[in-house]
């Protein structure tokens, strides 16, 4: 089984050299060419110092160097602390100190972002900082390829791969640390779900340092065998271009970047060749599903990615529309009292808890007692319910989750349904704290023609009166929507959009 970074590459080298692995808009890498040169680079890093084991933290947008850099890293049995670049120095500084990273590699600018200049001096465990014009100087030293090779030979499944940070709505962010097996079982469990096999030409835009780019981009298409197209700036001229270029099959990611993209499309003059499973903005019509046919799948950053689906391209049973799918194999989930941690019966919603071989293997400075229950299942945060038929239904998070009036509201059920109205491309719901208790706050990105009025009258064809927003931002576009250095979106920063 190839259970490991170096037997991956070693396997997809031998079984198709030629073929590409990683392609970007300046350079593209065949399998062979990938297997060689992270050989070479790897020996390079350990006649610099860098050990099984040793943290490593790499900065810099997608692209050939990222996964050949990266991939040299964790095959030779180092620790990959991807980081984003969208953090600021005090941000950097705290998860390199989290993460006792020990050797930084890192660009010195993008898009306007200096990395280097604002470094915190109190990083006691980080002794080399490497800009990557100083990586691609690095040469193996004499009989360090021979070393390197053996290392990377001895590196096993349960051995720590890499670091990935991840956060709440609020609080700092967490590093989640994920064994080579973990983390490559976790990839291959959900390969049917995400359709992506050996004939995929996969195009994912999250950046590399999200579980969604690392997990569902590069080494969903190093376990597949599929060829990986990626970019460090997205913009939807060039995207489409890329696209139609690269013959690109299937598109993954975030729903809001696909409909981003549709709308460029009819006025850029290209022409896609997406098939089933891709996100369905891009499709074209006669290939869409009907509303809620097709399975969100669900995971996060401590299972390596989605941990619950079903086939991209396939309607589940009308029972289950609307649902997470099942668990992928090897996963167990179950619903708790988030008071008392008693299982809950099927219907019932509570707190999501999941355990099995694909989840992360412990959170930096904290003790397993601190993120595990006595039997093993982490405790998510998360709120959902499982039918009689083993589907899952998420309903927001547990931190999200407020009363109004005495009734239970949970923002996920409310942007779902706002999401349902003509012209709504992306929703967020939070709740407005007040001396009368809370109100309903909705952010909506929305056509221009939409109004309150219009959205309020539709919220209350498909809502109970108290989930109904009564305070309301409309917004142009998704990147007003407030998002933290991960992604996901700030509650607190949306909370101060809504009441302005």
């Amino acid at each position: 089984m190839t259970d490991t970074v170096d037997a991956l590459l070693r396997a997809q080298a031998e079984r198709h050299p030629d073929t590409e692995a990683v392609v970007d808009p300046a350079e593209r890498i065949t399998r062979r060419e990938l297997d060689a040169a992270t050989r070479e680079l790897g020996a390079a890093f350990v006649a610099s110092g860098i050990a099984k084991g040793t943290r490593v933290g790499l900065l810099m947008p997608n692209g050939v160097e990222w996964a050949r850099t990266a991939l040299a890293l964790m095959r030779i049995g180092a620790v990959l602390v991807p980081l984003s670049t969208l953090l600021t120095p005090p941000e950097l500084s705290a998860q390199l100190r989290t993460a006792s990273v020990q050797h930084l590699i890192a660009v010195e600018e993008f898009r306007g972002h200096r990395y280097l200049d604002r470094l915190d001096a109190d990083l006691p465990a980080l002794s080399t900082v490497w800009t990557t014009d100083q990586i691609t100087g690095l040469r193996p030293g004499p009989g360090t390829a021979a070393v390197s090779d053996a290392m990377s030979r001895g590196v096993r499944a349960a051995d720590p791969m890499a670091i990935l940070f991840t956060s709440g709505s609020s609080g700092p962010p967490k590093g989640v640390i994920h064994s080579h097996g973990n983390a490559i079982g976790a990839v291959r469990s959900g390969l049917d779900a995400r359709c992506i096999d050996d004939r995929t030409r996969l195009y994912l835009p999250m950046p590399f340092f999200w579980v969604g780019g690392f997990g569902g981009g590069l080494l969903s298409a190093l376990v597949a065998g599929a060829i990986l197209v990626t970019e460090a700036v997205r913009q939807p001229d060039s995207t489409l271009r890329l696209l139609t270029a690269e013959r690109v099959t299937l598109f993954r990611g975030w729903p809001d970047q696909a409909e981003a993209l549709a709308r460029h499309l009819p006025a850029s003059g290209v022409e896609l060749n997406l098939r089933p499973g891709s996100l369905e903005a891009l499709l074209p019509p006669n290939l869409r599903a009907r509303p809620g046919a097709r399975a969100n799948l669900f995971g996060m950053t401590e299972s390596f990615g989605p941990y619950c689906g079903h086939p991209a391209d396939t309607d589940m049973p009308e029972t289950a529309w609307g649902s997470c799918g099942t668990p992928f194999d090897g996963m167990q989930v179950r619903i708790t009292d988030p008071g008392t941690g008693e299982e809950l019966p099927a219907g019932a919603t509570g707190m999501i808890q999941i355990r099995g071989p694909h989840l992360m293997r412990g959170i930096c400075r904290r003790t397993r007692e601190d993120v595990f229950t006595p039997d093993g299942f982490y405790p998510t945060g998360d709120l959902g319910h499982l039918d009689s038929d083993g589907f899952l239904f998420y309903h927001g998070r547990c931190d999200d989750m407020f009363k109004v009036r005495g009734a239970t509201v949970y923002p996920a059920e409310v942007e779902q349904a706002l999401r349902t109205v003509d012209g709504v491309r992306a929703a967020s719901v939070t709740n407005l704290p007040g001396p009368e208790g809370n109100r309903v706050g909705a952010a909506v990105v929305c056509d221009a023609s939409l109004t309150v009025d219009v959205l309020r009258r539709a919220a209350r064809e498909v809502l109970s009166s108290f989930k109904v927003p009564s305070v309301w931002a409309l917004l142009p576009d998704e990147a007003a929507i407030p998002r933290g250095a991960t992604g996901k979106v700030d509650t607190a920063r949306l909370r101060e959009l809504l009441q302005d």
